[in-house]
């Protein structure tokens, strides 16, 4: 039924479409000299305006027609009327329709009603719609359709349209923050011949001509630490990552990322960093550092809490990390259904059942000092080498960065490497390769260093109180249609 009413929705458009043409006009006109946004029209009342947009309602009195017109500035009602554009050109407003593009000159005024209009001289079709837009109340309410047609979704949804506009202020923020904390901007490579920075699978494809397969990056660290290394002392880079992993609420194949790099810092100092970005944003762009998200109020002013990922582990979940035998920590694993990729591993078993607390830490928390396992980039500890300073700040029960105080010894890093090559011929699919150039640029020496990655899709979601990720990408990957 659905699909018969399309078809002879398109049917009668398209011949409107040929109306319009074996009148001699173009429905498809090349350009339109707009000069006046819908918002400003409304600040020229008794003035002549040209402005163009898309039709989103019709309304007709006889010799008399009200059309709403809305580009990205807003909405504005215009006027038409016979007397004033003659017969003959009054007759082709019934050939538009509710979705088509059309520009209009016009003086500003205020109806009997008091809205303010603009009194049409004369006006100018600048695309025909062949598809009737959803039904603003009713339709295109379901997530899917919502992502899969975006274009859709942002017209007939306002708050999606406002959650992409934000997304834009939020990521232009980030930027304004950095840049006043004296970090460098940076470009780095999307297609690399080796992957690394993170713990992930990696997309692979081929280059024809030099014969070679090369990978989507997984992470921006490896190449940006090499700018440390050639002596940026500050940089950092918003990009797109690609992880070969599933798809759910808070994951994305493809997701942005804002890493950046700042010599001569530790693991403190990129925890106040996280702190003080995340409020400069908020504030910015809501106004605010205190957000509603999920029913939940959230404070981002600093200082967040800390707590030691064991610490954590002994209030939330009741057990010692540092005591607890491997037979008992194997016997947890197995009643939690959990595997470890290339064998059983303490550090990583340890932080695999960390992962039940995290629904817990909804004020913002850093969870610090993990097991050196867990990564094979960061520093050991100063009093402990057994552990890493290693960070993740949560926020409403999300993980929502990393950040290190970065390893920089050459060859306690091709150690670790070399332990990573080990796990993937056991099997962990997600294990880092080998990266014999990486460690090269190490070997000219690296200073100490503190990392931070952020994600910025995340971000957006507490700011904006979404609670998918699909909500605040324009374009999320999804599963073709069947």
């Amino acid at each position: 039924m659905v699909q018969k009413r399309l078809e002879r929705i398109r049917k009668e458009r398209k011949e409107k479409l040929e109306e319009w043409r074996r009148r001699g006009i173009s429905p498809y006109p090349p350009a339109f000299p707009k000069k006046d946004s819908c918002l400003q029209v409304k600040k020229k009342l008794g003035k002549k305006v040209v402005t163009a947009g898309r039709i989103m309602a019709i309304r007709g009195h006889g010799r008399i027609a009200f059309f709403d017109l809305v580009d990205d500035s807003g909405k504005v009602q215009i006027w038409f009327q016979e007397n004033k554009l003659g017969k003959e050109k009054f007759s082709l407003l019934k050939l538009l329709d509710v979705g088509d593009f059309l520009g209009v000159k016009g003086k500003v005024v205020k109806t009997k009603a008091g809205e303010v209009t603009v009194d049409v001289d004369d006006f100018q079709i600048l695309s025909k719609s062949l598809r009737p837009l959803p039904d603003k109340w009713h339709g295109l309410k379901d997530i899917e359709e919502r992502s899969r047609r975006r274009y859709l979704d942002l017209l007939v949804n306002p708050q999606s349209k406002k959650t992409f506009v934000l997304r834009s202020k939020i990521i232009a923020a980030i930027r304004e923050f950095l840049d006043k904390k004296g970090f460098l901007e940076v470009e780095t490579p999307t297609l690399q011949p080796i992957y690394g920075g993170a713990n992930a699978r990696p997309f692979v494809t081929h280059h024809n001509a030099l014969d070679i397969d090369l990978y989507l990056k997984i992470s921006d660290e490896l190449y940006l630490k090499r700018l440390i290394i050639g002596g940026f002392e500050k940089v950092y880079e918003i990009d797109h990552d690609f992880r070969n992993e599933g798809i759910d609420k808070v994951h994305n194949p493809e997701f942005t990322m804002m890493e950046c790099y700042w010599a001569y810092a530790d693991y403190h100092d990129m925890m106040k960093l996280t702190e003080e970005l995340f409020a400069y944003v908020a504030k910015k762009v809501l106004g605010k550092t205190t957000i509603n998200f999920a029913g939940h109020r959230i404070d981002l002013a600093p200082p967040w809490r800390r707590m030691t990922m064991f610490a954590a582990i002994k209030k939330y979940l009741g057990w010692d990390a540092e005591k607890i035998t491997d037979e008992e920590l194997k016997r947890k694993l197995k009643e939690k259904k959990i595997s470890i990729p290339g064998g059983y591993n303490r550090g990583l078993a340890i932080a695999k059942l960390f992962e039940e607390i995290e629904p817990h830490l909804i004020q913002p928390t850093f969870i610090t000092d993990f097991p050196k396992e867990t990564t094979m980039l960061c520093k050991l500890h100063r009093d402990n080498d057994s552990l890493i300073e290693r960070f993740e700040p949560y926020i409403a029960g999300w993980e929502v960065g990393n950040g290190y105080s970065e390893l920089n010894d050459p060859l306690l890093q091709k150690k670790f490497f070399q332990e990573q090559v080990e796990r993937k011929a056991k099997g962990d699919q997600e294990a880092h390769p080998m990266d014999e150039d990486f460690i090269e640029a190490m070997e000219y020496g690296m200073p100490p260093t503190g990392g931070l990655g952020v994600g910025i899709d995340r971000m957006v979601m507490l700011l904006t109180n979404r609670q998918n990720i699909r909500d605040v990408i324009l374009f999320p990957t999804l599963r073709p249609r069947q």
